[in-house]
């Protein structure tokens, strides 16, 4: 019993230490910097990420601050990210441990240092570490409008006013996402475009990705005309090897799979089993659409691709019904004009022309399966 409670005395006392040195105000030596990696071959990691330096070497600070942070063994972890629940939060580590973990990876690593006076840089690390010690460490992540990037640039915004000029301004959310899958990424990019909805075609409003608001701290001047970054070092050069081609994550591989579909809907049970399938898609992006409070899974019209009708449509075969069903695979074509008509545009239309395709082929073969007699 002793023991336990000279432990709980010594835990209470090296959290008071930490919080009194983390509140402790800087010297004139102390600096704010960016920190901006590049991205990685995983899906996790291929759109980068962001993270704020504090280095005060007269007070020995050289701490780093990331707002990526989440646990893999949240209960219900997969349901919550899709439902935009899930909760990620605020992590501090030395600048050396951060730094040797993108060594290790082989990722680009640049510093930019900011041209702020010590008021602002105090400000910052005030809010910084307020937040490292109140309920504020938690924050509900979403893809676009609040994640690791956009946390830094909130807190550097409420000093500076960072400039959206970037190399992506002028495109929206849907082409910027687009360009970062493009190598060894198309079922993750294919898979993305089918569940990004509507608001994902608007022009980008905001600096969301870590290549973006490092452009945009670039372009920005302070209030006295100085750059905002007073200087922007690479840290460490990308040394990671990108994957060689993989003929399974590939058009190529898709291309193989929709001409096999083919094949398969030739068949009256192909066609049947195809529709059925396609049904169900287009139930799950209704589900998701509905569920998810994610802004980009909203207004989502890969329905009119994947449309919940087909599955009514594999299912009615009886001759009675005919003129029904026929009336439901017009409908269903509609369906799937209107559908082309709103992609024909959009940068992800080459993904979803072999899909049209092959919908359009099931509904054909189902049509001419109708018999024409009573």
């Amino acid at each position: 019993m002793q023991s336990f409670r000279a432990l709980l005395i010594l835990l209470f006392i090296s959290l008071s230490t930490f919080k009194t040195f983390a509140q402790i105000p800087l010297s004139d030596k102390a600096e704010i910097s960016v920190l901006t990696c590049g991205p990685g071959n995983e899906l996790y990691s291929v759109f980068g990420h962001t993270a704020i330096r504090i280095f005060d070497p007269a007070k020995n600070i050289n701490t780093v601050y990331n707002f990526g942070t989440f646990d893999f063994d949240t209960p219900n972890f997969y349901p919550k990210f899709v439902k935009g629940d899930l909760q990620y939060f605020v992590s501090v580590a030395s600048y050396r441990d951060f730094i040797y973990e993108y060594q290790y990876y082989g990722r680009d690593v640049y510093e930019q240092t900011l041209n702020l006076t010590k008021y602002q840089k105090q400000q910052i690390a005030d809010e910084l570490n307020g937040t490292l010690f109140s309920d504020k460490k938690y924050y509900t992540y979403k893809f676009i409008n609040r994640n690791c990037t956009t946390m830094v640039a909130d807190i550097v915004n409420k000093q500076v006013t960072i400039s959206l000029e970037n190399s992506d301004s002028g495109k929206t959310y849907r082409e910027i996402i687009y360009s970062y899958l493009q190598d060894n990424h198309f079922y993750e990019n294919l898979g993305i475009n089918l569940l990004f909805g509507y608001k994902t075609d608007k022009i980008s409003e905001k600096l969301f990705l870590p290549k973006e608001l490092m452009e945009g701290i670039s372009n920005t001047k302070t209030k006295n005309g100085q750059p905002l970054a007073k200087s922007t070092k690479t840290i460490i050069e990308k040394t990671e090897q990108t994957k060689g081609f993989s003929f399974i994550n590939s058009f190529y591989s898709y291309l193989l799979l929709i001409f096999l579909l083919l094949i398969l809907t030739i068949k009256k049970a192909g066609y049947n089993t195809y529709l059925v399938f396609a049904g169900l898609m287009g139930l799950l992006f209704c589900f998701v659409s509905l569920y998810s409070s994610h802004n980009e899974l909203l207004l989502n019209y890969n329905i009119l691709l994947f449309n919940p009708l087909f599955i009514i449509i594999a299912i009615f075969i009886t001759k009675n019904k005919k003129t029904l069903l026929k009336r439901l695979i017009y409908i269903s074509f509609i369906l799937l004009a209107v559908y082309l008509a709103l992609t024909i545009t959009k940068v992800h239309i080459w993904l979803m022309l072999p899909l049209l395709l092959v919908n359009s082929v099931a509904l054909i073969r189902k049509m001419k399966a109708i018999p024409t007699t009573n």
